[in-house]
């Protein structure tokens, strides 16, 4: 009996303790009543029923699975019903805290919440803020993962910028700040592509990146903008706009670059948000990989978007069926459209905005891909006195998985934090991350598993954390390539020492002493990109 616990407790996704005590089977009316709650547009609330995008059977299913994350049972009036659709910046920070303290919530450390807007950026929706359980709003994951908190910046620096009294030497300060957050981790920079024309001119791609062979990133012109602005954001030199960040401009220049380099198979839209480029602007893309047979080898369109957690109203609208039909299109040509979301909690899902949103997607053959990081505070979690809890951090990715997966949906990746912005805060040790994760894994079945072990970029590629092996009676990280900047390395397994502290890949030692195997083809590789580059 004990051995059928024990195989219990790793495989189940929900716990006795989070089942509702009862079945709640989740009438029409309730649904129009969430509908009133959340302010959907007479539009949207067409769509749904048109389309039958909210079934009740299936929001029954998920509710009683997982009613510790769901928002699919009426609860009191949202505050931010009748509040603006977004806000931006610092003011629009502010106005969003005079709502809070209309409804009797006032935040507390305010310069210092300030200092991290100045230093990064301020953006909320109405939907995300109504996502939000705000009579427990300190320890709400959606409450972490758009609102600056206390602690995410050095306390030493945040007392330097309280007690600056000039603005002018404080903006100063600011934006000296600004230049030691590692804007572009993994020497992204060295990524931009380039090539020669027909005539012998030399073009780069002002906005893209051709780190791997496979893949081309796009960020356009019209993607650098997002939803929502994550605390812990990978790209904060785009969303704040810096004077070195990726934008492209002619579509006809990528069209070159493809053709002259027939290993590319996919297009990852990203940005900013892929969601936000228009229908013209995609089709202006696309149309010639669809129809000129000199594109025939790009077989993937990826459009990497926050929106399904941020804003999926934009999927909910008669304008946006434009784009669903190109997208049709696409799929009807063999190319197929991959939807890279990016959600960390089963709560950013279990709400009728965002299941609605995905099931249109679905009904027009796109499939819908989950990569995301690993943050403390979000989807990491540590007891009181700064220990990772395993089991709460493992459940919420396993609940996560199920959600994914009765949405018809599935994991992509779950990588570690990327040595960039406010790190520290973010992340844990790599031993506790490989802990989570190998109970996550071994929780899930096969079909519900991410495709790669936890990883971390650097400039060298993406490496996965295998887990741990003993080596002669000593401990020892085991890794392995899932993507490099030589894909060859791929091929080969090597060790780090082991080490219960380290949050950082590249920062581990090579087990035994000398270098990795890598590290002075990768100084070549470098040092050829770079005279490119300059």
């Amino acid at each position: 009996m004990k051995r059928m616990n024990s195989i219990s407790d790793s495989i189940s996704g929900v716990s006795e303790a989070s089942r509702p005590a009862q079945y709640v089977k989740i009438q029409s009316s309730s649904v129009k009543e969430l509908m009133d709650i959340h302010d959907l547009s007479d539009e949207a609330r067409s769509i749904i029923e048109s389309e039958n995008l909210l079934p009740t059977s299936l929001l029954s299913r998920l509710h009683n699975n997982f009613p510790q994350h769901s928002m699919l049972i009426p609860k009191s009036k949202a505050m931010f019903s009748d509040a603006k659709s977004n806000y931006s910046g610092l003011s629009g920070f502010k106005m969003v805290c005079d709502i809070l303290e209309e409804n009797g919530i006032r935040l507390s450390h305010m310069k210092e919440r300030e200092f991290f807007l100045e230093v990064y950026a301020f953006l909320a929706t109405k939907h995300i803020l109504s996502t939000i359980d705000w009579d427990n709003y300190q320890t709400d994951q959606i409450f972490q993962l758009i609102f600056p908190q206390p602690g995410m910046i050095d306390p030493k620096v945040v007392a330097e910028y309280i007690n600056i009294t000039d603005e002018v030497e404080r903006k100063q300060m600011v934006v000296k700040y600004r230049d030691k957050t590692n804007p572009h981790d993994g020497k992204q920079l060295l990524n931009r592509p380039s090539f020669y024309t027909e005539d012998g001119a030399f073009e780069a791609l002002d906005g893209a990146q051709h780190k791997y062979p496979q893949v081309l990133l796009l960020f356009d012109k019209t993607t650098q903008s997002c939803y929502a602005y994550c605390t812990y954001c990978f790209r904060h030199a785009q969303v704040r706009g810096d004077e070195d960040m990726f934008v492209q401009d002619s579509t006809s220049q990528v069209h070159d670059y493809l053709r002259k380099h027939k290993e590319i198979t996919d297009i990852l839209i990203t940005g900013g948000d892929a969601g936000y480029m228009p229908t013209h602007r995609l089709n202006e893309y696309l149309g010639a990989v669809m129809e000129d047979p000199e594109l025939m080898h790009i077989k993937t369109v990826r459009i990497a978007s926050r929106a399904l957690t941020y804003q999926p109203e934009i999927v909910l609208n008669d304008k946006y069926k434009e784009t669903l039909e190109l997208f049709k299109k696409l799929i009807d040509h063999g190319i197929q459209v991959l939807w890279m979301g990016h959600f960390s909690t089963p709560k950013e899902l279990l709400n009728i905005h965002t299941i609605a949103a995905i099931r249109r997607l679905r009904a027009y053959g796109i499939n819908i891909r989950s990569q995301s990081p690993m943050m403390n505070h979000i989807s990491l979690f540590t007891d009181d006195k700064g220990k990772v809890d395993v089991d709460r951090s493992a459940k919420n990715w396993i609940d996560l998985a199920h959600v994914l997966m009765m949405l018809g949906m599935n994991f992509h990746s779950i990588y570690c934090a990327r040595p960039t912005g406010e790190h520290d805060y973010f992340t844990a040790p790599l031993a506790d991350m490989n802990r989570i994760f190998s109970k996550i894994y071994r929780s899930l079945p096969s079909i519900g598993r991410p495709s790669r072990y936890i990883s971390m970029t650097s400039s060298a590629g993406k490496t996965s954390l295998l887990g741990e092996v003993e080596v002669n009676g000593k401990k020892a990280f085991a890794l392995k390539f899932n993507e490099a900047r030589n894909m060859e390395w791929l091929d080969k397994v090597y060790l780090a020492e082991f080490d219960e502290k380290e949050n950082t890949i590249e920062r581990l030692k090579p087990f035994g002493g000398g270098n990795y195997f890598y590290q002075d083809e990768l100084k070549k590789i470098e040092r050829d990109l770079e005279k490119i580059y300059e």
